[in-house]
């Protein structure tokens, strides 16, 4: 059997003695929306790519077109960019719902208009990599240039480096190499907790602030997922109540433009809101100022 301390990945976590995580004015739990802004930097042939995207559309199941462009598949992307990101725009600022977007840079980079709408409402903008495509297979130097530029594209399209950070389709190099890189708050790139926890993987501590993929509209473009939005409700609403009950805990809900922007599903999302906000004793964040509030009250370990 592998020993203990050699074995990488970490099955104990808090287990059963999680520290109160002391969230502002006695809060029982943390809320955090996530929008992903991934429309414009999918696999495209348009983007040098060998095939079209395949991945979380309403095309469930849909198989990549080698060498063509796929007009259905960018058009739901499309549809993301111009009109679904608006309404849940509209939906979150109406509501003045704190919110952080995960943002790929090229897609940032081609609606600047959109980027000044989450700049005016103080949304946070967490850097979603430099492409939205699935990094298992690309080479590390690869790897390492898009992290690069995906810093870079995203200072220059926003103003600001960014201090977050969700690949999403990461690969076994993805978490060493931003550690390497040394300057982002938090990794999201970790499904691994009900809290923020420390990873000491490596030479430099990272702050994991995890994200979900259960509590996600993604769940609507999978074939063992959501099929109406009133099953989406449910759900965000059942994890609600659980970890408010729990008390101490931090919940995540995950959202993208062409899925929940879409009417039905985002009348699920608009009752959900209006739920979380009938309630005392919840901290609606950014997830950046979970971050900032971990770090503040749980440094890293010397």
């Amino acid at each position: 059997m592998m020993a203990h301390d050699s074995y990488p990945r970490d099955l104990r976590g808090y287990g059963q003695h999680a520290p109160d995580p002391v969230w502002p004015n006695g809060a029982r739990i943390a809320v955090q929306f996530v929008i992903n802004y991934e429309e414009g930097a999918e696999n495209c042939v348009l983007h040098g790519d060998s095939s079209s995207e395949a991945f979380l559309s309403d095309i469930v199941g849909a198989e990549p077109i080698a060498d063509q462009r796929h007009m259905n598949m960018e058009s739901l992307y499309e549809y993301g960019a111009r009109a679904g990101f608006w309404r849940l725009h509209r939906m979150f600022t109406d509501d003045e719902m704190p919110a952080t977007v995960f943002g790929v840079a090229m897609a940032l980079e081609r609606n600047p208009e959109a980027v000044d709408a989450m700049q005016d409402a103080d949304w946070e903008i967490a850097s979603h990599g430099y492409r939205w495509i699935d990094y298992q297979h690309v080479d590390e130097d690869t790897e390492r240039l898009h992290l690069a530029r995906a810093i870079e594209l995203h200072t220059r399209v926003t103003g600001e480096r960014p201090l977050g950070w969700y690949l999403g389709r990461c690969s076994p190099r993805s978490h060493r190499l931003v550690a390497e890189e040394g300057g982002f708050v938090y990794n999201a790139d970790s499904y691994a907790d009900d809290l923020p926890y420390w990873d000491y993987s490596y030479d430099t501590p990272q702050l994991m602030v995890p994200y979900t993929l259960d509590a996600n509209d993604m769940r609507f473009a999978t074939a063992q997922g959501f099929n109406s939005g009133q099953q989406f409700f449910d759900y965000l609403k059942d994890t609600f109540d659980v970890l408010y009950s729990e008390g101490s805990r931090m919940m995540s809900v995950g959202l993208h433009c062409r899925l929940a922007g879409r009417p039905g599903r985002a009348a699920a999302v608009a009752r959900f809101l209006d739920y979380v906000a009938d309630h005392d004793d919840v901290w609606i964040a950014r997830r950046i100022d979970i971050a900032k509030h971990w770090r503040e009250h749980f440094p890293a370990e010397a």
